[in-house]
């Protein structure tokens, strides 16, 4: 029996971070598939940290790297960014000739390599379908992803609904579980001395890890006016260290960045600011955290997971299924400094301690490659699937 030819599309460090324990099962099965990688987006920016190295240093091999990122962080570059990587991807996969294509997520990296599938006719295997971001136009595109590809691997009983409810057949929807969590229950993590000295960073009485990306459905100004108010929230915090991981190659995270960087600027003493910390240094840093604060899915799905409370700001991530260990906040002072309250309350973290994390147990990858073992790859038959149900008006 010849080799199922796989192949995993990748963008950017937390996507990787992801994608990271399949692949180790992937290429630990080397009887039965052959693992292609191919690299693009902000994995090959400067800017972003060159992060297709950290793909290398996992050992694996990067067989593409495919440049579709273009300068700049406006509605114009994204949108050409897009065609750009439609054009670039197709050429690739035209060569590679893979037999499944595993996309993970709602980047628009990710929609460029599901529309040169979607034509050269490559089944495609989604990752995180069927979930909610109202506030980011990544909602939109998650949900065209679930429509061009063939199998559904989602994290949430609720999520696999809602991709049935879109017209996928549910014999090929999968609730495996987050493989973020897989990343916890299999990654030695850092002692408080060793990750202040990888990091260069002494960690003080209280931490904070933020993580703080741009709301793209919304408008500029208020990504802006979030991260400021949080920002003032933070700076009158006592005896409180704070890691920043900077924003993902998105529309607006130019001057998000900007603006964390100004504040190191004027916090050396007890800030610092990470293009990439990869994926054992930051959930060394998380777990070692009082709490995750921003707009990051890490903060709904990983955090909980490590027993840390998650504050939540804006709309970006709103819809998301939550553990009760994250606290919402709508973007203003008085909100986020009410949630910060809460998150050092000892009673609330206390209740962090034994949560249940509704995106699994650490699974999810061994799941993933069950399925992709013994599932037919024909993509000719694939059908709308209708529900049963009457509409009123």
């Amino acid at each position: 029996m010849s080799k199922k030819r796989v192949c995993i599309i990748t963008g950017c460090r937390a996507e990787w971070g992801l994608f990271y324990p399949l692949a180790k099962e992937i290429k630990k099965n080397k009887d039965l598939f052959l693992l292609q990688i191919i690299a693009t987006g902000a994995h090959l920016s400067r800017d972003y940290g060159l992060t297709y190295k950290e793909i290398e240093k996992d050992d694996f091999k990067i067989g593409d790297k495919v440049n579709t990122l273009l300068p700049g962080d406006t509605e114009e570059a994204i949108a050409k960014s897009v065609a750009l990587g439609i054009t670039r991807l197709t050429n690739t996969l035209k060569s590679r000739n893979p037999d499944l294509v595993l996309l993970l997520g709602d980047r628009f990296e990710t929609f460029s390599a599901a529309v040169a599938c979607l034509f050269l006719k490559i089944p495609v295997a989604h990752i995180h379908g069927g979930e909610l971001t109202e506030g980011s136009l990544d909602d939109v595109i998650r949900h065209s992803l679930t429509k061009m590809a063939h199998l559904h691997f989602v994290s949430t009983e609720i999520y696999g609904k809602r991709v049935i409810q879109m017209g996928e057949a549910p014999e090929r929807v999968f609730n495996v579980g987050a493989l973020g969590l897989d990343n916890i229950a299999n990654t030695p993590l850092l002692n408080k001395e060793e990750l202040e000295k990888k990091l260069n960073f002494k960690l003080g009485k209280k931490n904070i890890i933020i993580t703080f990306n741009p709301s793209t459905r919304e408008e500029k100004d208020i990504s802006k006016k979030q991260l400021n108010c949080l920002l003032k929230v933070v700076g009158n915090l006592q005896n409180t260290k704070v890691i920043f991981t900077n924003p993902n190659a998105d529309m607006y995270s130019i001057c998000l960045r900007r603006i964390i960087n100004r504040y190191i600027s004027k916090n050396r003493n007890r800030a610092a600011a990470f293009t990439s910390l990869g994926r054992k240094l930051y959930l060394s840093a998380l777990r070692l955290m009082d709490a995750a604060a921003g707009n990051s899915s890490s903060g709904i799905i990983e955090a909980p997971s490590l027993g840390i409370p998650s504050i939540n700001i804006g709309n970006r991530q709103r819809g998301r299924v939550k553990a009760c260990s994250v606290i919402d906040a709508e973007g203003s002072l008085k909100s986020i400094k009410e949630a910060f309250k809460k998150a050092f309350s000892d009673k609330f973290r206390e209740g962090c301690k034994n949560i249940k994390n509704p995106y699994g147990n650490g699974h999810a990858a061994q799941r993933i490659l069950d399925i992709i073992k013994n599932v037919n790859f024909d993509i000719s038959g694939k059908k709308f699937f209708n529900l049963d149900f009457k509409y009123k008006k």
